[in-house]
């Protein structure tokens, strides 16, 4: 056998890291361009001078579903922040209170309560559900959506906003969604919300996780009709009514956990027209003090995104080799300068483009260079989700096993 060819292909093999990053940089959408994925009403995107969003905006109602399963911690400021929403028209809040036994519910009431808004009883803009029984196969977040959608027909709303139990909203996010659906006639627009970064378990493992996302589904190409591809963040979608019947309502999406994702897939192949971002004026209140429970977030998910395929999950694992592990490795080929020259120069790429959010987050811009040992991290959080399916296990939350061999 000639020396050539194996000598052609394993220049290729050093090189390959370095296409893949120049790939990611200039031809995926621009995914990590943090900034450039802020909606225009975020006065963080256009300055301080913006108008506020409800400036012009015409009247209009919304009725906000919020599933809660044992959030009392939460719950109340999460209630509270919405019912304080400076919007031209009306906004109700249907709690569904999931099978709590924290006092979930009593806590949302509280917060009601004690809302210091005028004009208008604050209590008389939240509704409380006790939700019903879990049907066979249902997720337990949809079939509580569900049953807030329901309740939510009766007051004919335009809009509906899904948000959960532990996001906070500035005064005028609500308004921002609104004005970004209407503006641009799109019948879901959802907001990928500020996550917490106050651990070193966080801080390290949390940006990754959004910039991952958004490089599995580049904003750009969710906002554009002819791209199949499409993705909403569950924290904070609001969506059109029409559009929900349109795709069946949620009862079409009941078995799915990746609920968020698989609603905006239904949405846009049906013919609607989507759009996802992020912002500074919603964060999540949930707290992750270890890496252990960051790798159990990862774990719910990670093998049903990769539709349970075995042969998927040993593609990805070799693709995070590949891209994010193989660049500092190649500096370890002294003897060899284009090897050297190729892994500096992957990493290099990988650092700038995870920049981006790594300052979104206001963190150190060294943690941009730490992505490869993220990148491993994720990897075995991924192969962990594929275990605890296996293991009967997988999409546990709350006590609820959602994603496994038996319930397929």
């Amino acid at each position: 056998m000639s020396i050539a060819p194996l000598h052609l292909a394993a220049r290729v093999a050093v090189a390959l890291p370095l296409l893949i990053w120049l790939y990611l940089l200039c031809a995926r959408g621009g995914f990590w361009r943090a900034s450039r994925q802020l909606n225009d009403a975020d006065p963080q995107a256009c300055g301080p001078d913006c108008a506020p969003a409800t400036a012009m905006a015409p009247a209009t109602a919304v009725v906000a579903v919020i599933p809660a399963r044992n959030e009392a911690d939460s719950i109340g400021a999460a209630v509270t922040s919405l019912l304080e929403q400076r919007l031209a028209g009306s906004l109700h809040v249907i709690v569904v209170d999931d099978g709590s036994t924290d006092g979930t519910a009593e806590a949302a009431l509280l917060a009601a309560e004690s809302t210091g808004a005028t004009g208008t009883d604050p209590a008389s803009r939240l509704t409380v559900i006790r939700g019903a029984a879990l049907p066979p196969g249902w997720t337990g977040k949809l079939w509580a959506m569900a049953q807030g959608v329901d309740a939510a027909a009766a007051l004919d709303p335009d809009y509906l906003l899904f948000t959960d139990a532990d996001i906070v909203h500035e005064p005028d996010n609500l308004a921002a969604l609104v004005a970004n659906a209407r503006t641009h006639h799109r019948d879901l627009v959802s907001y990928m919300v500020l996550l917490s970064v106050r651990t070193l378990a966080e801080r390290c493992l949390i940006p990754a996780f959004v910039f991952f996302f958004l490089k599995l589904y580049p904003p750009r190409w969710i906002a554009a009709p002819g791209s199949a591809t499409a993705g909403a963040a569950g924290g904070c979608m609001l969506i059109r009514p029409q559009a929900l019947q349109r795709i069946g309502g949620l009862a079409a999406l009941r078995g799915q956990i990746i609920d968020d994702c698989a609603l905006a897939h239904a949405v846009k192949r049906a013919g609607g027209r989507i759009w996802l971002g992020l912002t500074h004026s919603a964060h999540s209140l949930r707290r992750y003090g270890t890496f252990a429970e960051i790798g159990s977030m990862i774990s719910r998910t990670a093998f049903n995104q990769l539709r349970h395929s075995y042969l998927l999950l040993a593609g990805t694992l070799l693709g995070l080799a590949v891209t994010y592990l193989a660049p500092p490795l190649l500096l370890l080929l002294r003897g060899d300068p284009l090897a050297m020259g190729c892994g500096a120069a992957a990493w290099a790429l990988m650092s700038a483009c995870y920049l981006p959010m790594v300052r979104f987050y206001r963190l150190s811009p060294l943690w941009s260079l730490c992505l490869p040992a993220i990148a491993a991290f994720y990897a075995g959080a991924t192969a962990h989700s594929a275990l605890q399916y296996r293991l009967g296990r997988g999409g546990n939350w709350k006590g609820r096993v959602q994603d496994s061999r038996a319930r397929a």
